[in-house]
């Protein structure tokens, strides 16, 4: 991979990281707000239920951007390090289309595909 291609990695990658922890740090501040420093007494059971239903789904996109945050920090590693692009399963190039689409991959797309494989019940 040359200077250039990595640059634009790089580039795409910090703006994933910036763009994560600003939604981070909104979700924090609208959940501190909507909370009101208290628990809220909602006398309707299905608007008590809609508001869980909210507040787990907003907790389940943060924990899924706090999980694809981790994985950004660990491609600029691996940027750092001179790795990015190399399957870190076989030693493989990563296809520069798998680049493109994910950047944040570590994986070839065979060995990506075997994971899945033996992931997947039985």
């Amino acid at each position: 991979m040359n200077a250039r291609e990595t640059e634009r990695y790089r580039r795409i990658l910090a703006a994933q990281l910036e763009a994560l922890v600003g939604q981070g740090e909104r979700a924090v501040h609208e959940m501190a707000d909507s909370e009101g420093g208290g628990e809220v007494a909602i006398p309707d059971p299905n608007d008590r239920a809609t508001a869980e239903e909210r507040r787990n789904w907003a907790l389940r996109l943060r924990d899924r951007d706090r999980r694809l945050l981790g994985k950004v920090q660990a491609a600029l590693a691996r940027l750092d390090a001179g790795t990015f692009g190399t399957c870190t399963s076989c030693g493989a190039p990563i296809s520069a289309a798998r680049l493109r689409a994910r950047p944040v991959t570590d994986l070839c797309i065979a060995c990506k595909t075997e994971a899945e494989r033996v992931e997947r019940p039985r």
